[in-house]
């Protein structure tokens, strides 16, 4: 009885060991098929959806674990083309604003990071993201617009990252821009 327990008991712990490298190969691949997209399409992003996705950004790495970042769900229409004007009906804008935001290295690299959480959790989900840096020097000098979007004071957006449906077979490879190869970017030492 103790020797099947205890093969049982080896078995179980495989079937573990290989569920986890399974996890683990579908989190590569996520972070290394990503692409940026620019097929949106019009179509709803559900709460349900959002929150998951939100929740990524939430509980990204931070210096100190200090959590700098405020996100901004813009879901209106008129706002969001104020930002980004081509955007479809049902697109979702995330800002992620940070408390000294483009004056604090440690706060940029924070906010990048619960960026990109966010970026890769929404194409998890099977929607498009994209990541946009371009439209925050004028939003940032933007009052009006600053205090439309509720960004706390003392904030200042780092970036967005616009969510939504994209057109049917459209992937990584037959939608991302050229990448450049790994040994012209990576050094051994």
């Amino acid at each position: 009885m103790k020797r099947t327990g205890f093969v049982l008991g080896i078995f179980l712990f495989g079937g573990f060991i290989l569920q986890a490298a399974d996890t683990g190969s579908q989190v590569l691949a996520g972070i290394t098929n990503h692409y940026a997209a620019r097929n949106f399409i019009a179509g709803a992003v559900s709460r349900a959806d959002l929150d998951r996705i939100l929740l990524a950004g939430v509980r990204a790495p931070s210096a100190s674990n200090r959590q700098p970042w405020h996100f901004t769900v813009v879901q209106n229409a008129a706002l969001s083309k104020q930002i980004v004007p081509n955007m479809p009906e049902g697109n979702v804008l995330i800002l992620i604003s940070g408390d000294g935001g483009q004056t604090n290295s440690r706060v940029i690299l924070d906010c990048a990071l619960a960026t990109e959480s966010i970026y890769l959790a929404a194409q998890a989900l099977g929607l498009g993201s994209r990541i946009y840096t371009g439209p925050i020097d004028a939003l940032n000098r933007n009052t009006q617009l600053k205090a439309d979007l509720g960004i706390p004071n003392g904030y200042s957006a780092v970036a967005l990252v616009r969510v939504g449906q994209v057109q049917p077979g459209v992937d990584a490879v037959s939608a991302a821009s050229a990448r450049k190869e790994a040994n012209s970017v990576v050094s051994y030492k």
